[in-house]
Formats: structure tokens, C-alpha cells, sequence
């Protein structure tokens, strides 16, 4: 339960009054800092002046406004200093504003990650064999392209499950070859390539194929037969990818059955909060079907500002290209001024008029209340079995948020060689493959390698957000270094680190040796038994991080070793292992390359010079 005492609130100084009596009536972004320098907030306003003095009361002294929540109000009261950003109309103000809170992270601010580009199944229509593919950019403009989409999951599964089922053309290089291939013999395909189909009877398949996407469980009783035929030839493994593909075509089918006739393209946003978790859910409608949904789980410890999650949500899905636009999109919530900035940015970005829409009644509401049920279902099994160990770290290390996502770093090299850094990101009680970073590094020695790896990601957090924690294997210096570099970068980020302890004054990494130690941003030290969780958990994260920098300077190192060892060959210089990664694009390629394939490339004895030099190990 919160304290009802009054907040005691000290006063003002001369220069924030005197900041406040000169700030212009034009648009911009403003920045809140505290006395320490650490930025509080971010906002944007179509009149500055207006909007920064509506957060404050002028007598009989400077205070907080006493309009404001309380997490407003406590944020005021931190407000050491006020800077902002001229820009040319409240358009550029909006998407300027949205971009800071990306890259700096503000306490006060909600961060929503970016949307990931979602896929969208295509076809050219206008190409006299075309096939379905999957794609995530907009192609080439084209009046034959027809698009499907967008799906937050299971797209991949159906478009392998279509050409499963219908004898379409299977691959890209088949629209290139004169002679029908395995394909043909399997019956997957008809075998344009040789005549075997004209293009009418060709796109009466396709069309059959497309409906399907259309209506993707009139596809499930074939795929279903044929599962059963592969087990019955105890072809299991085969069997089991085609049960799992139907699967994830089944969930397809049952968002797809939700229909409402009257309404044709429609995107919904709907957020549900809760104490310290909100659940933001987006529906795809077309024509009049709900095609696919996608969640995004938002925690924050200072509660939520609902316009502003909408507002970040708008424009983190529709800064990206889309091909398909919807007609209007739905959020159950008054956004107020904001629905008109919003419109203003869609019609600048695409050129057309696209309605944010507060259905009052009707199958619109039904169609928000529906996304609203699901973000309420989903907030009640949002629980993790790590997530006590992360509220757990928050009171260890004194850490101002719940550390939900973390970042960690690590270096490798041999003798100062193929020095490479790695970066693994671990969130919701998983890692996040897709989020690693590999680093080639120049640095000598661990620290500088550390500096360049660091250096390199804060770069980085304009397309990639910080997460809400760094965990660092090293010690003091390295902890040192990447507050030093936040702090000149204007990031609120806090910073962690493990090492093993020193004995001797050397590090000893022999198992059983020396202990981890860990340390927080004041470079005090915890000295955890091995068996406590929190210990345990860093020591997963590091140890991943860890065996992630390892493969990858392995694979530099071979990959160094091959282009010495052809180089070392009689004969060859480098014009021609220039000519051979021309050709082969990696040194693993040529090391893989068969005989023949070498002398396409090169003359005959010379590529069996090199083809024998290369394998002379093999054998």
C-alpha cells in the first residue's frame, strides 16, 4: 500500500525559474535531467512554452503543478535542469521525440522495443509461372504482386505446406532450367521448364494455392493425410515436421475464423495493464478476417501511460514499409490530440488517409474488446520461474528497474590474435538468438577490446534499444569504462560485472580454482556461495556469452588458417585466391570444393594442385 504522507518537496533553483521564463512558443523535444545529470523524460510538444509550464505551479512558488498523478509529480520534483530541441513542426517533433526514448531510455519513460518486420507471403501474378514466396520488405513495384499477410507466426510453415500439396514450381532456379528435375520426378511439380504445362492450368493451381492461404484450414485434411502415409512407410522424422507444420496452420485457422463480414482492413491496438506488467496485443484484419495477432509484453516500475504506449506502438509498426495499409486502426482507448498527430505522421508516410478509430459500439468494439480479452488472458499466465531471481538481482545490486532484459558481453582471442567480442541477450526466461552480436576487434589486450565492443553498441541503439541491464565478464576497469562511455552518450543504463577472483595477482580460470566474483556499478563486491541462485543465474548468462565469443573466434581462426595454407601452395598468390573467393565467396567453400569445381575456375593441374594441398590431411 502506498505511504499517504504529503511528498516532501524542496524547492526549485533560480535556474530552472530562469530556463523556464525563456523557453520559445514553437515546436520541439524536451529533455528533464536531475541533479546528478541523468535524464529523466523525454516529451515533445507542439508549443514548448505551453507544454513545459503546464508541468509546473508559478506561485507563490515554483512546485509541481497540482494537476499532475503522483509519478508525474515525482518526477517534477527531480527536475535539476530543462533542455530542448527547436525542429520545424510537430511532425518531425513526434518522430524525433520517439527516437530518443529508443536510444536513451528515460526513467520515466515507457520503452517500447521496435516491431519486428512481420512476413508477408507474395506472388507476381503477372510472370507466366509464378510461385508464392516469403518476403518481409516490399519488392519491386510491380501491378502483378499480390500480397498476403502480415503473419506474426506460422508463415513459413504454410508456404512449405503449400508446395507440399499443390505442383507448383518448388524453386527459384527452376524458373531458369530447361530440363525437368527431381522435382518433376517426385511429382511436386508439372514441369513448365520442358512444356509438360501451359500458363491457364498452371495459375488454376496457383489460384487453388492462394485460396488456401485464404482459408488455410481447407488445407489441413491433405496435409494430414499425407503425415499418415509417411508414418505408415515409417518415414516418422518427415511425419513428425508435417504434425507440427499442421500445428501451427491450425492456430492459423482459428484466428482466421473470427469473421466479420462488414469490414474489410483493419489493424487493432489493444493494452491491458496491469501493477508492473502490461500486455499490448495488435490484430490483422483482411478482408474481413483476423489473419494474424502478436503480443508484446511491457513491464515498468513507475505504473504505465496508456497514450504514450499507443502512441510508441503506432509508430514503432508504421515507421516500417508495409505493403498492405489498413483502412483504419482501431484502439480502445481516447488518445485525444494524439489520434490527429498520429494521422498527420501515417498520411505523410504513406500518402493516404488512415483513421485511428475509438469504436464507441458496433462489431468495431467487439473487434477491440476481443484483442482486450486476450491481452487480459495473457496477463494472467504472464508468469516466469526466473523472474523472482530478477526481482532478486534488483534488491541485490540496488537496481532502479527489474533487470527483464540483459545484454552480456564478452571477448576472446589467442596471443592477441583474431580478436573477436560477442554480445548474447537473454529476455522473458529465454535467449534472444536473433539479438546476438558478433565483434571482429582490433584492441590488444581485454580492456581496449571491451572499450571498442562497448563503444561499438552504443552506436548501435538507434536501430537495437538498450536493454535494462549490462552484464560484463571483468572486473572494476571494465565496469568503470562502460559507465564512462553511457554517461557520454546520455544512457540510463546500469552496469554489472563478473570476474573470477585473483589469486597472486592472477586471474585462475582452472575449474575449482577461483571463485566468481560479482560487482555493482559502485564497484562493491558479492561474494555469493556457488550454490545461490543469483550466482547461478548470472554464471548461465555469462557462460553463454562465453561459448558464444569461443565459436566464433574458432571459426576465425580457420578461417585464417585456410587462407595461409592456400597461399603457402606453389603457384598461387593473391590474384588468384582473389579469383577463387570471387568465385567461392568464403574460404570454407573452398576448402569444401570438389575437384571439378575448382577447375571452373582455374586451370585443371593448378586446381588439382590446390584441390590435393588442401585435403593432403584427409587422407
Amino acid at each position: 500500500m502506498e505511504s499517504k504522507e504529503p511528498l516532501k518537496l524542496k524547492p526549485f533553483s533560480n535556474e530552472l525559474l530562469e530556463t523556464l521564463k525563456k523557453i520559445p512558443n514553437q515546436s520541439g523535444v524536451y529533455h528533464y535531467f536531475d541533479s546528478q545529470g541523468r535524464l529523466l523524460y523525454v516529451g515533445k510538444a507542439k508549443n514548448l512554452k505551453n507544454r513545459i509550464k503546464s508541468y509546473f505551479r508559478f506561485t507563490p512558488i515554483l512546485a509541481p503543478a497540482p494537476n499532475l498523478n503522483a509519478r508525474i509529480t515525482k518526477m517534477v520534483q527531480q527536475i535539476a535542469m530543462i533542455r530542448y530541441f527547436i525542429v520545424e513542426n510537430e511532425n518531425d517533433a513526434l518522430i524525433l521525440e520517439n527516437s530518443l526514448i529508443k536510444q536513451l531510455k528515460p526513467k520515466y519513460n515507457i520503452l517500447l522495443r521496435d516491431d519486428k518486420t512481420y512476413p508477408y507471403l507474395c506472388v507476381n501474378m503477372q510472370e507466366d509461372f509464378p510461385r508464392i514466396i516469403l518476403t518481409r520488405k516490399i519488392l519491386k513495384k510491380s501491378q502483378g504482386l499480390r500480397y498476403f499477410g502480415p503473419y506474426s507466426s506460422g508463415a513459413r510453415d504454410l508456404l512449405e505446406c503449400l508446395y507440399q500439396i499443390f505442383p507448383l514450381v518448388q524453386k527459384e532456379s527452376c524458373k531458369h532450367g530447361k530440363k525437368a528435375c527431381l522435382f518433376y520426378q517426385i511429382k511436386r511439380c508439372l514441369a513448365p521448364c520442358e512444356g509438360h504445362i501451359n500458363t491457364e492450368s498452371y495459375h488454376s493451381i496457383l489460384q487453388n494455392a492462394l485460396h488456401c492461404i485464404e482459408n488455410p484450414k481447407k488445407i489441413i485434411p491433405k496435409l494430414k493425410e499425407k503425415m499418415l502415409l509417411l508414418a505408415q512407410n515409417l518415414r516418422f522424422e518427415e511425419a513428425g515436421v508435417l504434425r507440427d507444420r499442421i500445428t501451427k496452420i491450425q492456430q492459423l485457422s482459428t484466428i482466421s475464423s473470427v469473421d466479420f463480414a462488414r469490414l474489410e482492413d483493419l489493424d487493432v491496438f489493444a493494452l491491458v495493464c496491469g501493477e508492473k506488467q502490461a500486455v499490448l496485443v495488435k490484430l490483422f484484419m483482411r478482408k474481413g478476417k483476423i489473419i494474424s495477432n502478436a503480443t508484446q509484453v511491457i513491464r515498468s516500475e513507475i505504473g504505465f501511460d496508456e497514450n504514450e504506449i499507443y502512441k510508441q506502438a503506432v509508430l514503432n509498426y508504421y515507421k516500417n514499409d508495409l505493403p498492405l495499409i489498413p483502412k483504419q486502426i482501431l484502439i480502445p482507448f481516447d488518445l485525444g490530440e494524439t489520434s490527429r498527430e498520429l494521422e498527420n505522421f501515417l498520411k505523410q508516410k504513406f500518402h493516404k488517409k488512415i483513421l485511428l478509430h475509438y469504436p464507441k459500439s458496433g462489431e468495431k468494439k467487439r473487434l477491440c474488446e476481443l484483442a482486450l480479452q486476450n491481452g487480459q488472458e495473457i496477463l494472467r499466465l504472464q508468469k516466469n520461474e526466473e523472474e523472482q531471481v530478477l526481482y532478486d538481482l534488483q534488491s541485490l545490486f540496488n537496481l532502479e528497474n527489474i533487470p527483464y532484459r540483459l545484454e552480456v558481453f564478452d571477448t576472446s582471442h589467442h596471443r592477441g590474435k583474431q580478436c573477436v567480442g560477442a554480445m548474447i541477450v537473454y529476455e522473458n526466461g529465454t535467449f534472444i538468438k536473433e539479438s546476438y552480436r558478433h565483434y571482429l576487434l582490433e584492441g590488444a589486450d581485454e580492456y581496449s577490446q571491451m572499450r571498442e565492443m562497448i563503444k561499438r553498441r552504443i552506436a548501435d541503439f538507434a536501430q537495437e534499444s538498450p536493454p535494462d541491464l549490462w552484464v560484463l565478464d571483468g572486473g572494476a576497469g571494465q565496469i568503470n569504462l562502460a559507465k564512462d562511455l553511457l554517461k557520454s552518450a546520455g544512457t540510463n543504463l546500469e552496469v554489472i560485472g563478473i570476474a573470477k577472483e585473483k589469486i597472486d595477482s592472477k586471474t585462475h580460470r582452472a575449474k575449482g580454482s577461483a571463485k566468481d566474483i560479482l560487482r555493482d556499478e559502485s564497484l562493491q563486491e558479492y561474494h555469493l556461495i556457488s550454490s545461490d541462485r543469483r550466482l547461478q543465474f548470472i554464471q548461465k548468462l555469462r557462460d553463454e556469452a562465453h561459448q558464444f565469443a569461443i565459436n566464433f573466434h574458432r571459426k576465425q581462426k580457420q578461417k585464417t588458417m585456410r587462407q595461409s595454407k592456400i597461399l603457402e601452395i606453389k603457384g598461387v598468390g593473391k590474384a588468384t585466391q582473389n579469383k577463387l573467393l570471387s568465385y567461392f565467396g568464403t574460404f570454407e567453400a573452398i576448402h569444401n570444393a570438389t575437384l571439378d569445381e575448382l577447375s571452373q575456375v582455374l586451370p585443371k593441374t593448378l586446381a588439382q594442385t590446390i584441390f590435393q594441398n588442401l585435403h593432403s590431411d584427409e587422407s
